[in-house]
C-alpha cells in the first residue's frame, strides 16, 4: 500500500517555516511493499500526532494532497474509511483509546471480533509474553500507562493491515518491555508483509530502519 504526500501542511502549522527535510510542504511517498519500517522521530510539539491523525482521516484541516493507492483521502466517503481501518490501516493512537469501563481481554476482543484475526490462545500468548496476562481481567481503568499502553499494542495486531501506525507506543515503558513489544510487532508485520510507521520522542537505538522522516 503507497502512501503519497503532495505539500500538505496542516493548517495550524501552516504559519511555520518548515524546512527542506520536513515531511510538511514536500513530495514523499512510502510503499508498505519496500519500506517495512518507518520512523518519525521529533520533539514535542513539531506534529507527530498531527501526522497520525492526518492519516487515518481523523483530521482533515490541512492543504495538498494525500493519496493511498493513488487515490485522494478527500474523495473517501464514510464506508471507505470503515473499511481501511478494519482491513488495512490499524492505529496505537497516542491517547491509545481504550474503553476504560471493560477488562484488557474485553478491550482486545472488541476489536478482533471485527475480523477474527488471531484465536483466543494466540492472544493469551501475547498477553503472556508482554507479562500481562495475569491482568486480562482486570478493568482498563485500573491499569497504568505502561499497562494500557501495551493492550493497545496487542489490539492493534488483531486485524489485518498494510501499515501500522504507532503514535508513540513505548513512551511508558522500559527498556525491557519497549523490546519486548518492539518484537511483537515485527512479527505480525513479517506474517502480514506489512509495514509500520513509528513516531517516538527519542531515537530508536539498535533497530535499521527503511526511512526516517522528519519534522
Amino acid at each position: 500500500m503507497k502512501i503519497r504526500f503532495n505539500s500538505v501542511v496542516p493548517e495550524p502549522l501552516s504559519s511555520i517555516q518548515h524546512h527542506n527535510e520536513s515531511i510538511w510542504n514536500s513530495d514523499f511517498e512510502i510503499d508498505s511493499a519496500l519500506h517495512k519500517k518507518v520512523i518519525l522521530n521529533a520533539t514535542s510539539g513539531k506534529g507527530k500526532t498531527t501526522f497520525t491523525n492526518v492519516l487515518v482521516g481523523l483530521r482533515k484541516d490541512y492543504s495538498g494532497e494525500i493519496l493511498f493507492d493513488g487515490v485522494n483521502l478527500r474523495s473517501y466517503s464514510i464506508h471507505d474509511w470503515v473499511v481501511l481501518r478494519e482491513q488495512k490501516l490499524s492505529v496505537v493512537h497516542q491517547d491509545l483509546q481504550l474503553f476504560s469501563n471493560l477488562t484488557a481481554i474485553e478491550n482486545i476482543e472488541l476489536k478482533n471480533g471485527l475480523t477474527n484475526s488471531l484465536p483466543i490462545n494466540e492472544i493469551e500468548s501475547l498477553l503472556k509474553q508482554v507479562e500481562l496476562f495475569d491482568k486480562k481481567d482486570q478493568t482498563v481503568a485500573t491499569m497504568s500507562m505502561g499497562q494500557k499502553q501495551r493492550i493497545a499494542i496487542i489490539r492493534s495486531l488483531c486485524q489485518p493491515f498494510n501499515w501500522l501506525i504507532l503514535d508513540e507506543p513505548f513512551s511508558h515503558l522500559d527498556d525491557k518491555n519497549a523490546e519486548i513489544c518492539f518484537n511483537i510487532i515485527q512479527q505480525r508485520c513479517n506474517e502480514l508483509n506489512a509495514g509500520f510507521i513509528l513516531t517516538s520522542l527519542d531515537p530508536v537505538e539498535n533497530v535499521q530502519f527503511d526511512i526516517h522522516l522528519k519534522l
